[in-house]
């Protein structure tokens, strides 16, 4: 009735759907995971009780995650900042996109490659491995690059006081993400992967009509 596809190229997933006579879930790919976004934009409605003018910080590769969280966010009225280094800056299509749906949501989307400057007054700071699946032969290329976008107590300082720390999971404690960050006060990581199960639950009881 349903089929969920995790794979490689998005082009691997939109091929399928092309030739499916049922509704096809995008598990992930290597340019969206949007079943993670629709967790994360869950957790920040539970904390919050809203997500209109919330401003979401992303620090790191404008990776698959990175792009739906700029799209989901950008729909439902989220401030998504993006502090990224210039070589991995998310793709221009969906940052396009993103502002379209941003201007029709009373939104803003904003890159620069400042994570002091993204991550000031932001509700909630996110992160990503640096290296993504298919990506782990360039981990030590690209750890010098990312270490100054790494998450950790003098960043989140610039935050809002008691913003959330969020991450998709696993991670590196010590790399893109220090341990006394992940595993303090604000970190919501674990309330991310519960809502997994929930904001997927609701999605196949969507596409059914139930």
């Amino acid at each position: 009735n349903v089929i969920a596809a995790r794979v490689f190229r998005h082009a691997t997933v939109v091929e399928l759907a092309r030739h499916s006579s049922v509704p096809v879930i995008n598990a992930l790919c290597d340019r969206e995971h949007p079943c993670q976004a629709l967790a994360d934009m869950l957790t920040l409605q539970e904390h919050f009780g809203r997500l209109q003018g919330l401003k979401l910080a992303y620090m790191g590769d404008g990776n698959n995650v990175c792009h739906s969280l700029m799209l989901l966010g950008a729909t439902l009225g989220v401030n998504v900042g993006v502090a990224c280094p210039p070589d991995y800056r998310p793709d221009p299509e969906i940052v396009a996109l993103a502002e379209r749906r941003a201007a029709e949501s009373d939104a803003t989307i904003t890159i620069s490659s400042s994570p002091g400057e993204i991550a000031s007054g932001a509700n909630a700071v996110y992160t990503d491995v640096w290296a993504s699946m298919g990506q782990e032969h360039e981990a030590a290329r690209r750890r010098p690059v990312f270490q100054p976008y790494q998450l950790n107590s003098a960043l989140m300082a610039q935050a809002e006081s008691g913003a959330l720390v969020m991450h998709c999971l696993p991670a590196h404690r010590g790399e893109e993400i220090t341990a006394d960050v992940i595993d303090g006060p604000q970190s919501v990581v674990f309330d991310q992967a519960e809502n997994r199960l929930h904001v997927q639950k609701a999605l196949i009881l969507t596409l059914l009509g139930q």
